[in-house]
């Protein structure tokens, strides 16, 4: 739980005054088939607002310690981390247009300048994929203050200016950027329907990466896609990614396709392994929806075990030892035990 509130700190206003409410300005879209550099987006989310990124990306019972750590402080939390205005994003737009609506890419980069990966534009277009990343937003910057706004917020600009069809919002990264990526997918399901994980990947359900509320974990479960795809010579990566693979489907994540890309070490994906990754997120692959509820259920029973494991300690006056397996709970279950957490921990 430290690791979750040493990230989220910063996310608090010296003052206890919020930055920037939401506003929209009406903006033009940009023309189809041109790269856009520098482009200053306008509109705000409450996707993207600080209560709302604890919410989802945040443990329960770390979002609970934050909120308890502003009140005692007498600050509030931001409630917008970002000044849109002093935000530079790149923009391709590919033509034509596709009858049904655009795809999008958000991509989360792990170099500081926004830029679209060489080789990429010819296979944006194949797939009418609209591509989008922000400045400043490469791995030395705040995860949670800074990376992940600025992806939704990447989003939701372009959403608001091309007819982009929601089946087909996609979020995706390079190497510490994929590591983002896959937070935010986690988190987004109802923002971003599949994930092309690039050379970067971690397990899920643990303090680094904490599951979300119980709805948006099912939501995330049931409908998004996940792809994995890394250079064949990434030995340290692959590995990586069979262990986050293997997570993801412990936790009953199925849809789930990698791709080993040929000749390529721990490098950016080419024009045919982004292709392929385009072209799997495509193919609807629903869960079997028996294997999901046996998945789920199992998941449940375990849990509700280890609740009452902590009630049990609560009752015999065992309080450092009830805390402790609540805080092993939290880390692993996340969104699922909560708010029987959140209310045992107080």
């Amino acid at each position: 739980m430290a690791t979750h509130i040493k990230m989220a700190v910063r996310i608090l206003a010296a003052f206890g005054t919020p930055l920037l409410l939401p506003f929209a300005i009406a903006q033009n879209a940009l023309a189809a088939g041109e790269i856009f550099r520098d482009v200053v987006f306008t509109d705000y989310s409450e996707r993207s607002s600080s209560p709302e990124l604890a919410r989802r990306m945040l443990s329960p019972l770390a979002a609970a310690q934050l909120a308890r750590q502003a009140t005692r402080s007498g600050k509030t939390m931001v409630e917008q981390p970002i000044k849109l205005s002093d935000e530079k994003f790149i923009v391709y737009v590919p033509s034509p247009s596709p009858a049904r609506g655009f795809g999008l890419l958000v991509f989360v980069p792990p170099w500081q300048d926004a830029r679209l990966p060489q080789g990429w534009a010819p296979a944006l277009d194949r797939y009418g994929v609209i591509f989008v990343s922000a400045a400043r937003s490469g791995n030395d910057e705040s995860v949670l203050d800074r990376r992940e706004p600025l992806a939704l917020l990447a989003a939701q600009n372009i959403i608001q200016r091309y007819p982009v069809d929601p089946e087909r919002v996609y979020i995706g990264g390079f190497s510490g950027g994929s590591r983002v990526a896959q937070r935010l997918a986690l988190g987004y399901p109802d923002v971003f329907r599949g994930a092309i994980l690039n050379a970067g990947s971690d397990p899920i359900g643990n303090a680094q990466i904490p599951l979300p509320p119980k709805d948006l974990f099912f939501q995330f479960q049931s409908s998004t896609h996940i792809v994995y795809v890394t250079g064949a010579g990434d030995s340290f990566q692959l590995g990586g990614d069979m262990a986050s693979m293997h997570s993801m489907r412990e936790w009953c994540v199925f849809d789930v396709q990698d791709h080993a890309a040929p000749s390529a070490v721990h490098e950016v994906a080419g024009s045919t392994a982004l292709s392929w990754a385009l072209g799997a997120l495509m193919h609807d692959a629903r869960p079997d929806p028996g294997k999901l509820a046996g998945c789920r259920s199992a998941i449940e029973g375990a849990l509700k075990l280890k609740i009452q494991q902590v009630e049990s300690l609560v009752a015999g006056g065992h309080l450092d030892d009830a805390q402790k397996l609540l805080t092993k709970i939290d880390e692993h279950y996340g969104g699922l035990a909560a708010p029987r957490s959140v209310d045992l921990a107080q």
